[in-house]
């Protein structure tokens, strides 16, 4: 199935659905990732910079947990890779025999991380890939046999809830080799304002950031959406361990989306959920790990304990 019939099938469950929601990986595209580097630099948004922050001060020790062995360092959803290119320089530095494999839905994305690499650090092995996740995997699994090493940082985790985390973790597994590792970002528990303000933000960028989703439904599939007609909304649900989300409808109205041939009712006040935020414990972390069939290797947090990057290692018979 190509990616406008997938959008297409994903966009009419969920509005079809009650309650209604969109998966929040459509936000991507290339404007919506250039609104999440806008998200990345503002103030209230601290996932970045502290993880940028465990990274940079424990790069030496993240690097030794990797092994010696030649070996392909993958970027899941590598978006800008400023964060990544600590880990990049500190190979290069002890020489390590690796090729970068960065993988991202947008090819803009790509293409520019590429660019940037090329000038930044020019002898850099990078194999850019325009893939879903697991399609770039296979990809690797079938033109390489060396250790791999997977990175999935800034709490994307996180933007699963608990069922589909374990769907995406027990499709990593079966898609590495045994003794391969993974590098995954956790966004830790903390005060509720923290994480409220972080994904409501003063300048408005996060809920430009939601509409994208609406924006795309218009111009990539006929959609009618009146974005007027709309508010976003996100608050902290400390029941359920996330924030959450959502773009509600202001009044009554009709949506008509051509390539979909429907017709949507909103009443007013209807939600459609838009993402999932969820934080987590060191504890539920290690949960995860053993669910899922995975050996936690070594934690590595921030001085405030705000986030971790958790080095897991794929066991097999």
């Amino acid at each position: 199935m190509d990616f406008e019939a997938l959008f297409a099938r994903d966009v009419l469950a969920g509005l079809s659905s009650t309650p209604k929601s969109l998966p929040t990986k459509y936000i991507y595209d290339d404007a919506g990732s250039q609104l999440f580097e806008r998200i990345m630099q503002l103030p209230e948004y601290y996932l970045t910079r502290t993880e940028h922050d465990i990274l940079d001060q424990n790069k030496a020790d993240i690097i030794n947990e990797f092994g010696v062995e030649q070996c392909n360092l993958i970027e899941l959803g590598a978006g800008n890779g400023t964060k990544t290119k600590v880990l990049l320089d500190q190979l290069m530095q002890q020489s390590q025999q690796f090729t970068y494999v960065p993988i991202d839905i947008s090819g803009a994305a790509i293409a520019d991380l590429t660019e940037w690499l090329v000038k930044e650090i020019p002898d850099l092995p990078v194999e850019g890939l325009v893939k879903e996740y697991f399609e770039g995997l296979a990809w690797v699994r079938n033109h390489t046999k060396c250790k791999n090493v997977v990175l999935f940082l800034g709490s994307n985790i996180g933007n699963f809830p608990p069922k589909a985390q374990n769907e995406f973790l027990q499709g990593l597994w079966l898609s590495l080799k045994p003794d391969d590792l993974v590098m995954i970002g956790f966004d830790l528990k903390k005060p509720y304002y923290l994480i409220q303000q972080a994904y409501d933000d003063n300048a408005g960028i996060t809920r430009e950031f939601n509409f994208n989703l609406l924006k795309r439904i218009n111009s990539e599939l006929g959609g009618e959406f009146n974005l007027d007609a709309f508010e976003y909304y996100a608050a902290y649900n400390p029941m359920a361990g996330a924030n959450e989300s959502y773009l509600y409808s202001v009044k009554d109205q009709l949506v008509y989306v051509d390539a979909l041939q429907s017709h949507f009712r909103f009443e007013p006040w209807e939600p459609i959920h838009t993402e999932y935020s969820y934080k987590f414990s060191i504890k539920q972390v290690e949960q995860l790990a053993r669910d899922n069939r995975f050996r936690v290797v070594k934690h590595f947090e921030d001085k405030n304990h705000y986030f971790v990057d958790s080095i897991w290692e794929v066991r097999k018979p």
